[in-house]
Order: C-alpha cells, then sequence, then structure tokens
C-alpha cells in the first residue's frame, strides 16, 4: 500500500488541481461556461506552479 500524500512535497498543490477538476466538472454539468473555464484556468496554474520552487534532492 502506498501512501499519496508522500508522493508531492506538499499537498496544495495536488489540492488545487483537485479543485480545478471539480469545478470543470460542475461546469460541464452545469452548462455554466465560466465555473468550466474558473476550474481549468486553475488546474493550469498549480500545474505550472509545481515546477517552481526550491529543489529537493
Amino acid at each position: 500500500m502506498t501512501d499519496r500524500a508522500s508522493k508531492t512535497s506538499t499537498g496544495k498543490p495536488c489540492t488545487e488541481q483537485v479543485k480545478g477538476s471539480v469545478k470543470e466538472a460542475i461546469g460541464k454539468l452545469t452548462g455554466d461556461v465560466r465555473v468550466e473555464a474558473e476550474g481549468r484556468r486553475q488546474k493550469a496554474e498549480e500545474t505550472s506552479r509545481k515546477g517552481t520552487g526550491p529543489r529537493k534532492d
């Protein structure tokens, strides 16, 4: 059994990507393009941040 939390340096980026995915899905289901776009933006923002920060060797 693996610990998913140990795969990321902090839980925040992963959490923010999940929140973005949920917003995007809700926007698609309800037909709300604003919420869908906000979810896509949130996911993209966190994906771009993921590579930044101090390097841990």
